[in-house]
């Protein structure tokens, strides 16, 4: 808004509260007079009282501008706002008390009047404030004057979460546009059952809730859910309620982040949850305090930009306010789609995209000198587990030889910090794609205590909802056909974390790590909570559909495949780890092993443009085993577990 407009209204403010305070006088001087109210009533006391009402009005001003009242927004005004209105007109009050005393010893007004005064002047204010704010406020016009809101068509809407978030979403959604109503709110606040807030009735528990939705289904309406926080989660529902209630079609909503916003964040802007959402446990909530300190102003490039976690990294990183960001990925479309969606989201921000593959070290050299970056985050890999095993050389090409160009190119570049993005796959690695990825640490490792300013870091993390090739997307492909639903092993368990949670752990390790830049190297693996049965992953997803397991989507168990393990790790059997920081830890070797050079990359690259898959494969794990400091027959090297890519 321009100057000359707020201008504008600061005066016609001034000029309200001024006649408001003049009309206090005039009508607390009738009062006390005893004047009837009529005409010839009011002008003569217009005329008795005009001199000391202006006075009155001139002070008040003073005291507004004093005190900066006159700045505060009407539309906006709360209960915090009346305490200012009440100060000013009773100190204003006071003080034309004391110079109508020191004027003429308070003869000319009956002493009475500055009684009524700030009586009717606070009263005449609160009502125009009242006023203002009912105009802005659709909510508050309606819950005064319930016949003006007219039949609602809007959304019915049960909050949950605690009751300030609640209250504050309350209050932006009444400015905002009419969509939805809310109707009740669940929380667990102490004290707060059977009350009510703005309005709306605080109601005691999910299942009143429930029985709420499912009664308002009953007569035709489409009802949703929102939640605010995580003091409640959609699992409160449990599963097959929740599938009922999403498959008769009532929306479970949240309160988009500021990464998803983009550069116009909106505190009411509402999303519907993704099934992996609804699938994942409570994420790890930290300070971003740290992330921003990390990002801010910073220019950052990403490889594997258009991938899963790539694309989450940009985000996240445009929320976080970086100066540049370079995109690159030797997918097409992938690129193109993150490249539009940033530019969409964050139009204000700089940003580059490179259609190159980390394979190519002269276009990779290229690329960071032109955009000499401050932080890179390497998450372009190839990571199908049963498409690696069929083509290990690929594997070795884009893992081990892709990560050892990107850590020379950003050496060369002098890159402050590089963050190459691993996997609990490469623990204990019985597969191609598991052994690339801890080789590519290797390289990661090597570099760490090589010369050079570029301090490198690896993060390593285990399944993630909803990526590309994760095994939900197969789950609800077996669930959508009829089922049945298949895996290995009634027992196989996996570490989860949904996509944003897993990025936000990468910057919070990214950020530990140059926080410390004399601290101890070595691995971060980020806290994954508990790990999950498969088996009821599977279930509650089929519940999440609004099925029966077992009744009407079944579970077919396959059996174990040679070298697939039951209990994935995040610590390799030759590491150490200790605590490093809020849900994370640092892993290091037992025993120091051997390091990966150029000259082993150089052989690795060498046999594997050969197109020789067998001793590409063979070479990978020699090579691994050297790494890891054990026996290479300690090393297994079957084949690995296919279903659903756990």
């Amino acid at each position: 808004m321009s100057k000359l407009p707020n201008l504008l209204l600061r005066g016609l403010k001034i000029g309200a509260r001024a006649g408001i305070r003049f009309a206090a006088v005039v009508g607390g001087y009738m009062i006390a007079s005893g004047h009837a109210l009529g005409i010839p009533s009011i002008a003569a006391a217009f005329q008795d009282a005009a001199f000391y009402a202006a006075g009155f009005a001139v002070l008040g001003f003073a005291l507004d501008i004093l005190f900066r009242t006159d700045k505060a927004l009407w539309r906006y005004v709360s209960i915090v706002d009346v305490g200012p209105i009440i100060r000013t007109s009773v100190l204003s009050t006071l003080v034309f008390l004391a110079l109508t005393f020191l004027l003429d010893r308070g003869e000319a007004l009956p002493r009475s009047t500055l009684l009524f005064v700030p009586v009717l002047d606070i009263g005449m204010t609160l009502a125009l404030v009242l006023l203002r704010r009912m105009i802005h406020d659709k909510e508050a016009l309606v819950a005064i004057a319930p016949f003006l809101g007219g039949a609602s068509r809007r959304t019915p809407l049960i909050i949950l979460g605690d009751m300030g978030r609640a209250d504050t979403f309350l209050r932006e959604l009444s400015r905002g546009e009419q969509t939805y109503q809310p109707i009740g709110i669940v929380t667990h606040t102490p004290g707060a059952a059977a009350r009510e807030l703005r309005g709306v009735k605080v109601l005691e528990s999910v299942d009143v809730a429930a029985i709420m939705l499912d009664d308002m289904l009953g007569h035709g309406l489409t009802p949703a859910m929102v939640f605010v926080d995580d003091q409640l989660q959609p699992s409160d529902f449990g599963a097959e309620r929740l599938g009922q209630l999403r498959l008769r079609g009532v929306k479970l909503l949240r309160i988009s982040s500021l990464v998803e916003e983009g550069s116009q964040g909106d505190e009411t802007a509402l999303r519907e949850f993704a099934l992996e959402e609804l699938l994942a446990r409570p994420p790890v909530q930290l300070d971003d305090g740290p992330l921003r300190t990390l990002v801010e102003g910073k220019r950052v490039l990403v490889t594997g930009a258009g991938g899963s976690i790539g694309s989450e990294v940009c985000r996240q990183v445009a929320s976080l306010g970086c100066a540049h960001l370079a995109l690159l990925d030797n997918a097409e479309f992938s690129l193109f789609s993150i490249d539009q969606e940033i530019g969409h989201r964050w139009p204000e921000l700089s940003r580059a995209e490179y259609l190159h593959d980390v394979r190519n070290r002269s276009l990779l050299a290229s690329c960071f000198e032109a955009e000499r970056p401050d932080i890179v985050f390497h998450a372009a890999a190839l990571k199908h587990v049963p498409l690696m095993e069929r083509h290990p050389c690929e594997s070795v090409l884009t893992n081990v030889v892709g990560t050892w160009n990107v850590a020379e190119a950003a050496n060369a570049a002098d890159v402050k910090h590089m963050v190459f993005i691993s996997t609990d796959k490469a623990v204990d690695p019985p597969n191609v794609m598991g052994a690339t990825k801890r080789l590519a640490e290797g390289v990661i490792r090597a570099q760490q205590t090589a010369v050079g300013s570029t301090r490198f870091s690896v993060v390593r993390f285990g399944n993630v909802l909803g990526s590309a090739g994760s095994v939900v997307p197969t789950f609800r492909a077996q669930i959508e056909r009829g089922g049945p639903v298949t895996l290995t092993d009634p027992e196989i368990e996996r570490y989860f974390m949904t996509i944003p949670e897993a990025v936000q752990l990468v910057l919070h390790a990214t950020a530990h790590s140059a926080g410390q830049p004399d601290g101890p190297l070595g691995v971060f693996v980020l806290d994954m909570g508990e790990p999950v049965k498969i088996i009821d992953l599977a279930r509650q997803l089929i519940g999440l559909y609004g099925k029966v397991p077992d009744k009407d989507i079944a579970i077919q168990i396959t059996g174990l495949r040679p070298g697939e393990k039951l209990f994935e790790e995040l610590v390799d059997s030759s590491e150490v780890s200790e605590p490093a920081g809020p849900s994370l830890m640092r892993v290091t070797d037992r025993i120091a092993g051997a390091r990966m050079t150029q000259a082993t990359v150089s052989a690795l690259e060498t046999v594997a443009k050969t197109g020789d898959s067998a001793a590409s494969r063979a070479m990978v794990f020699d090579v691994l085993a050297q790494v890891r400091a054990v026996e290479p027959d300690a090393v297994t090297t079957t084949q690995p577990e296919v279903i659903g890519q756990v």
